[in-house]
Formats: structure tokens, C-alpha cells, sequence
């Protein structure tokens, strides 16, 4: 493993050619055997595009975690490659947006009629705004007017937003589009296998950062509180996996207030509901790991 994983290949911007011209070629290949005069085939496009383009996010999202879980010689080269993991996803993005733009301003019509929607496109835009602060803060030129600090939160708040479009992208293909009322369409295959890699790439993080309280606490944690932590953080597994069961009337709910509908146009993603299984994991975790405020360690 050690030899395979230290090969150049495999490796920094090597690993980053391996991956990214075999997938735009891919790519290039299906734009060829579609008709790009028809908006739908290039409607097509924009979600073959996506398709490459998820995988790399929740790779990135996860890769601090899994170093943190399972510190091992394969999770050191994960986080040491993952700038150029993130660019891999740059560049499926870049395709994306270059068959968005084609849709745009070719098929005006169609676009403004059948496919934009307000509140996707303040998500879309923010989430290439982020992308491009990363690509370019990934460089030198562009990091120096940064300070490690801003660095990191940058990054960190990016990755979040880009990690958050994608999931929520499968979120609403299981437990929203598939009810007959709103189109009825089964998820397919790779819905599944998306939306559980999203979550999961979000649950490590959680876990990672649980397992660093874990490390700071000096006395036995009450059991109870233990036990009471551990059921919330089966809950809200269950949460993310029922989404069919309750989104329709906790949706209602939520919605029901004026400003709530109008917060829903311009704030991304309100109202959460794809995040609330993380909140209470998040919650139930916290519980399992209590940590001492500063005064009364002192």
C-alpha cells in the first residue's frame, strides 16, 4: 500500500491529470453523441456534468475525517490529496457551467421557462462563487492575500456550501420528487448511492469532531447522559432515512408563516429540512461528549 499510494501517478498534480482529462474526455464524448441543438440534450449534459462532479465533493468533505477516524497510510494520502481531489471536481463544475451558459443564452426560452427557478440560481451562483475563491486561494498568488485564518475559514465555509447544493440535490430526489404529487419519479440507482454517500461524508465529519471531545474530557461521563445521547444520535438516523414519512408535513408546517415563503426565495436551502438529521446527530453527539466550560476546569 505505502509504494502504490507514494507513487507520482498518484500523487499532487499527477493524480489530479490522471483523473480529470480521462473524465473530460468522457465527458467530451457524450456532448459528441448528443444533439447540442436540442435544449434538452444539453439540459442532459448539465446533469451528466453533475454526476462526475458530486463524487469529488463528498471526497473532500470527508477527507479530514477519515484521517481523524481511521489514521491510517491510505486516509494520510486521502487528506494530503485533496486540493487536488477538489480541483478534479472544479473541473467537472467547469463543465458544467460551460453547458449552463450554452443553455442560457442559446435556449433563452426554454431556460427562463421550464428550467430556471430563483432560488436555485442564488444557490448555483454562490456555490460557483465559493468554488472559484477556492481554486484560486489554492495557489500562491491567490492565498498570500489571505491569512491562515481566513484561509481555513474560507475553505471550510466553501466546502460546506458545495458538500450542502450536492447533497440536498438527492435529498429532495428520495423523499420529495418521488411522491406522486409532486412528479412521482422513483429514484434511481445512483440517487441512492449519492444522497448516502452526502450524508455519510457530513456523519464522519461529526464523528471526527465528536472523537476530538472525546480526547479533552477527563472525568466519566454520566451514563445517562450517554445513553440518552446515543438514542438521539439513532434518531436522527432514522430521521435521514424516513425523509418520505415526514417532509410533507413538517414542510407545511414550516412553510405556513408569510415570511417563511418569502425567506425560502432567498435564503439557501431554507427550510433545512435536508439538515435536520445532522442536527440531531450533531445534538446527540455533543450530549455523549460533554466538555467543561473553562471556569469550572480552572
Amino acid at each position: 500500500m505505502n509504494t502504490l499510494l507514494s507513487n507520482k501517478a498518484l500523487n499532487q498534480w499527477n493524480l489530479f491529470w490522471v483523473i480529470s482529462i480521462p473524465m473530460s474526455i468522457i465527458i467530451f464524448i457524450a456532448m459528441q453523441q448528443h444533439d447540442m441543438t436540442d435544449p434538452h440534450a444539453v439540459s442532459e449534459m448539465i446533469g451528466i456534468s453533475v454526476r462526475w462532479a458530486v463524487p469529488f465533493i463528498f471526497i473532500v468533505t470527508a477527507a479530514s475525517a477519515v484521517q481523524i477516524l481511521f489514521p491510517n497510510t491510505f486516509t494520510r494520502w486521502w487528506l494530503r490529496n485533496r486540493k487536488y481531489i477538489g480541483m478534479c471536481f472544479a473541473v467537472a463544475m467547469a463543465w458544467q457551467g460551460s453547458f449552463i451558459f450554452i443553455m442560457s443564452t442559446t435556449f433563452r426560452d426554454y431556460y427562463f421557462q421550464d428550467v430556471y427557478l430563483l432560488r436555485n440560481e442564488i444557490e448555483g451562483s454562490i456555490g460557483y462563487i465559493f468554488l472559484t475563491t477556492m481554486v484560486v486561494t489554492s495557489f500562491k498568488s491567490g492565498s498570500k492575500y489571505l491569512t491562515p485564518q481566513q484561509w481555513k475559514l474560507a475553505h471550510k465555509t466553501a466546502v460546506y456550501f458545495l458538500w450542502a447544493y450536492a447533497y440536498t440535490v438527492y435529498w429532495w430526489e428520495m423523499f420529495y420528487y418521488s411522491k406522486p404529487e409532486n412528479g412521482g419519479v422513483d429514484p434511481g440507482a445512483i440517487d441512492y448511492v449519492y444522497y448516502w454517500a452526502g450524508f455519510l461524508a457530513f456523519a464522519l465529519r461529526i464523528a471526527a469532531w465528536g472523537k476530538k471531545r472525546q480526547k479533552r474530557i477527563t472525568e466519566k461521563t454520566n451514563p445517562l447522559l450517554l445513553m440518552t445521547g446515543a438514542a438521539i444520535t439513532i434518531f436522527g438516523m432514522i430521521v435521514a432515512s424516513t425523509g418520505t414519512y415526514w417532509t410533507e408535513s413538517v414542510n407545511s408546517y414550516l412553510m405556513s408563516p408569510s415570511w417563511s415563503v418569502k425567506l425560502e426565495l432567498w435564503l439557501p436551502y431554507w427550510p433545512f429540512e435536508p439538515f435536520f438529521c445532522f442536527f440531531i446527530i450533531g445534538f446527540g453527539v455533543m450530549l455523549m461528549t460533554p466538555m467543561k466550560s473553562a471556569s469550572l476546569t480552572k
